[in-house]
């Protein structure tokens, strides 16, 4: 009941019927795997698509220095997998485990008769690409034309989350993982979190991030 439930606020799932979703929760196999596990490698060939059910996991590429980029976090109701799932190619990032998760995997010959008798779900994974396309896109004019300063504003508006008159930023980011994610090193921000914290753009309190007031994009 309650992966048909996560199943069904999930929107390439949205269009399924809840027959449709109980006999999709029957191909669907729950695994757990504990902090800091590599659930895919970059360049596997599988064709599954993952499901966090618990948890959260992050997804990674290394340049050509093996510098760790961070390509995107997700978390509980949200899915990854789904390029290699279509296409059948090797895995484009690897996936590891941020803390204890728990993960639907659902195989593509598991979902093949729901494709095959709703082409609504077929619709619905095709813009659920494109999105990621157009989040990817951003990305890379962010790192393209953004300085860090630009570029780490933007992540920490994108993680924010409206709080009454405020923005709170809950994800529980360390430097290095915002370096990974804006290009940038650890020392630089450090150093653009000093500057936020002394123009009270931001405050922390229990690690926790709160905007105070529209972030400047460049200084």
């Amino acid at each position: 009941m309650k992966q048909a439930g996560i199943l069904k606020n999930i929107p390439i799932f949205s269009c399924l019927d809840d027959d449709e979703l109980y006999e999709l929760t029957n191909v669907a196999i729950k695994k757990a795997f504990p902090k800091n596990t590599i659930l895919i490698s970059e360049g596997d060939a599988t064709d599954s698509l993952y499901i966090v059910y618990s948890g959260k996991v992050k997804a990674i590429i290394n340049d050509e220095n093996g510098k760790e980029v961070i390509l995107s976090i997700f978390g509980p109701g949200e899915y990854f997998g789904e390029l290699a799932f279509i296409d059948g190619e090797h895995r484009s990032a690897s996936i590891i485990t941020r803390e204890p998760t728990e993960v639907l995997i659902i195989s593509r010959d598991g979902l093949r008769d729901s494709l095959s008798s709703n082409p609504n779900l077929a619709f619905n994974l095709l813009v659920g690409v494109v999105k990621r396309l157009r989040e990817a896109t951003k990305q890379i004019e962010g790192l393209a034309l953004m300085d860090v300063y630009g570029r780490v504003a933007r992540l920490l508006a994108h993680f924010a989350k409206p709080k009454g008159e405020k923005q709170i930023i809950e994800e529980k980011l360390t430097h290095q993982e915002i370096a990974n994610m804006t290009g940038s090193s650890r020392e630089m921000v450090s150093r653009i979190f000093h500057d936020l914290l002394a123009g009270e753009y931001i405050s922390i309190e229990n690690k926790l991030i709160t905007i105070n007031k529209p972030l400047p994009y460049s200084w």
